[in-house]
């Protein structure tokens, strides 16, 4: 089970609060989690990251473990305790403007 946070936005566009979990089959990487939280929540397509190119939103990063994973290859494994669910995958929307 993988712990997936969202910022507000998105979790207020899914109708979810808090953490998802998600069932995520091996290898635990970028893009299968991704698909998963799509498949489960498909409002979100296209929020997160591009539908047709599959690449990350410019004001959306990834985090994990304390490590900004946000430049990673989508088949990169994430950090064994966000497999292991010990450790939440963090979706965080970045601020702009000045």
């Amino acid at each position: 089970m993988i712990r997936v946070t969202l910022p507000h936005h998105l979790r207020t566009l899914a109708g979810t609060t808090g953490e998802v979990a998600l069932d995520v089959a091996e290898p635990v990487t970028h893009g299968a989690v991704l698909d998963a939280l799509e498949a489960r929540y498909p409002m979100l397509r296209g929020t997160i990251r591009d539908q047709t190119s599959g690449e990350r939103r410019a004001f959306i990063r990834f985090f994990a473990c304390g490590q900004d994973l946000s430049h990673e290859p989508h088949d990169s494994a994430l950090p064994e305790p966000v497999a292991a669910g010990a450790q939440p995958y963090r979706i965080v929307g970045a601020m702009a403007g000045g």
